[in-house]
């Protein structure tokens, strides 16, 4: 009686280790496999103020609009690093092509305007620490501009692009008042 009691002692003990164990892995799974991606296009960003604007060459050749939400602008406008949690900053952008009518009037090609939407039409970069602890705080998102979310193949090169910029928290564009 006494082994038989010591044998279901030993099993119980055992179940309870390997219990605790798988619920420990897929608990810590679940958290590194935490989205850094966000899913929608934040409300009312078209009214947000302007960070600024940039005009990227190269392969992207693109005008853009930087916006911040009122938490960001906030936070560019103080210079305050690393901005608080809320704070919002996205980026439209547009292709980058000749004016003709314009350069008809300054009588040279000189005029530029944005054209068709690009690929990655709108991306925000949306501020929560907890959430988005494993890049930077921040969450990426990127839509084409019928709305619909970028793949997340395509989104796993944001972070890394960002690093370059850790100290500014990982935000390419500065304020331009």
């Amino acid at each position: 009686m006494k082994r038989t009691t010591s044998l279901l002692v030993v099993i119980a003990i055992l179940t309870g280790i390997v219990t605790f164990t798988a619920t420990t892995s897929r608990h810590a799974t679940a958290q590194e496999a935490a989205p850094i991606f966000v899913k929608t296009i934040p409300s009312g960003y078209r009214d947000w103020r302007v960070v600024s604007v940039a005009h990227e060459a190269g392969d992207l050749n693109d005008i853009r609009a930087v916006l911040g939400n009122d938490i960001a602008i906030k936070a560019y406008r103080e210079g305050k690093l690393p901005f608080p949690e809320g704070a919002i900053v996205g980026r439209i952008a547009w292709s980058h092509v000749s004016s003709e009518e314009n350069n008809k009037t300054f009588g040279r090609d000189q005029s530029f305007v944005a054209g068709s939407p690009t690929e990655f039409y709108l991306q925000f970069m949306v501020k929560d620490s907890k959430k988005f602890a494993t890049t930077g705080g921040w969450g990426y998102s990127s839509f084409d501009k019928d709305g619909k979310p970028t793949d997340e193949a395509a989104m796993q090169k944001c972070f890394p692009c960002h690093q370059a910029v850790k100290d500014r928290d990982f935000i390419f564009s500065r304020y331009a008042p």
